[in-house]
């Protein structure tokens, strides 16, 4: 059989409404039409029904997701974000027997220009041969002492070595701060630390007596958040990790105990500002 006749036979089978190929053809349409008959109809009726969103709905969620997260408390967010800028202050003499130095004092000190330029109290550092500051990272370097502010017991002190990621403190205006306000103190009270306590403002514009400088220290922050020895120098910052004031004192009525009562102070970041010949807010 040739190639035309071949061919010929073909179309004649295919033409043929009741030929094998037809039938077969037809019949695995009809099956596939089924198939996807029944699939249609398994879809509608398991399918999920679109859902209407409401602000309910979303109001729901959104109060749910808070209820179920773990959100940090305001006392964790502000140590967090002054950490960095916050240094321990030791300061040192030479012993007279054995002619080396000794541990004279310690505080705390804040960063406020990332030159390494430091804010800590003057009784802190007053009378120290050599003052050392520690990092959060914890490099150790000498300071020198750059300017005082008695009226205000402020030191400035400048490290010779920082850290190449040195971070700033951020400061904030006191102009609106108000009693009730909540405040947050850091530093390291009897060396322990870095540490943070947790209070609120108690009072403004204080008058207190110092009892290292025996100075009158005026226009004070009064705070709750627990300070003891330590906390000298250190910050007293916002919920935000916005330094406000710098911790000063404590109030003791017995001078020896020096203990913490429930009374404390701190010198209005402005007034610490300008000690360094920053400008007021």
């Amino acid at each position: 059989m040739n190639l035309r006749a071949f061919l010929f036979g073909l179309r004649k089978r295919v033409a043929r409404p009741d030929g094998p190929a037809v039938r077969s053809a037809l019949a695995g349409a009809v099956g596939a039409l089924a198939v996807l008959a029944v699939g249609a109809g398994l879809y509608a009726a398991f399918a999920p029904k679109p859902v209407r969103i409401t602000q309910e709905k979303i109001d729901a969620a959104v109060a749910h997701s808070l209820q179920e997260a773990v959100l940090p408390s305001p006392a964790a967010k502000a140590y967090e974000a002054i950490l960095p800028s916050v240094v321990r202050v030791n300061g040192y003499v030479t012993d007279a027997k054995t002619k080396e130095q000794v541990q004279y004092g310690v505080g705390t000190g804040v960063v406020i220009v990332d030159n390494g330029t430091i804010l800590t109290n003057l009784h802190v550092v007053h009378g120290a041969e050599t003052i050392k500051v520690t990092f959060m990272d914890g490099l150790e370097s000498v300071a020198y002492f750059s300017g005082a502010r008695p009226e205000h017991d402020l030191a400035v002190i400048r490290a010779q070595k920082i850290p190449d990621d040195m971070v700033a403190a951020t400061m904030a205006s006191t102009q609106n701060l108000s009693p009730g306000d909540h405040v947050f103190a850091v530093g390291f009270p009897f060396g322990i630390g870095p540490s943070v306590s947790a209070g609120v403002v108690s009072g403004l514009n204080r008058n207190f007596m110092s009892p290292e400088g025996k100075r009158m220290l005026s226009n004070l922050i009064q705070f709750d958040a627990a300070a003891n020895p330590g906390n000298s120098g250190g910050p007293l910052v916002t919920a935000e990790g916005e330094v406000v004031g710098i911790v000063t004192a404590i109030l003791n009525p017995n001078e020896n105990q020096r203990t913490f009562v429930g009374i404390g102070f701190a010198v209005p970041i402005e007034n610490a500002a300008s000690a360094v010949g920053m400008p007021p807010f």
